[in-house]
């Protein structure tokens, strides 16, 4: 009778245990992809806005068409991204494509002084700081699932089936520059 009991008692802790685990894992799961759906709608925030800065540009700046190009080829490959690798890369190339736009505005101080370049300018802005802040929620999502998934004796179920993922990170050239200290000339 007693050994019963110790069985059932263990059986049951084994259950709670698996059930918890499982539903941890769900939990985590569900907030990496509300991460990376946050990382979406910001990123397409951005790109709606780039027509927008882009025509306001051109009506300025009617010979930088390089750089205006290159600002839509730039989108319409984030547009098509489908893997976070994918969409990280895209994401970088579309963010150098956008600072070259913007450096071209600086050659134009009635473009700069535009009230519509201005709003763009820090919609733009504030843009940027929510797909910064959205990249570091999904990544800490992302590194908490992770750990998880491999955890043991999590891993021994193999992760119920979830699988780890992959990290938003900044390209091999980017990388580098950030490891170099800015150079100041006055």
């Amino acid at each position: 009778m007693i050994i019963g009991i110790i069985i059932l008692a263990v059986v049951v802790l084994i259950a709670l245990f698996i059930w918890a685990s499982y539903n941890s894992l769900v939990k985590l799961n569900e907030r990496v992809n509300e991460a990376w759906s946050d990382i979406t709608v910001q990123l397409k925030r951005r790109a709606d806005l780039i027509p927008n800065l882009v025509e306001t540009v051109k009506g300025y700046a009617k010979h930088e068409s390089a750089a205006i190009k290159e600002v839509s080829e730039a989108r319409a490959k984030m547009m098509g991204a489908r893997s976070v690798k994918a969409t990280a890369e895209a994401d970088n190339s579309f963010t150098g494509a956008l600072s070259r736009l913007m450096a071209v505005s600086e050659a134009y101080p009635e473009l700069k002084a535009d009230a519509n370049f201005q709003q763009l300018s820090s919609e733009l802005s504030d843009t940027e700081d929510k797909i910064q802040a959205a990249r570091r929620f999904y990544n800490a999502g992302a590194k908490e699932l992770n750990t998880k998934v491999k955890m043991f004796p999590i891993n021994l179920f193999h992760g119920f089936g979830f699988k780890s993922r992959e990290y938003y990170e900044v390209e091999e050239a980017e990388k580098a520059k950030i490891k170099d200290a800015p150079e100041v000339k006055f």
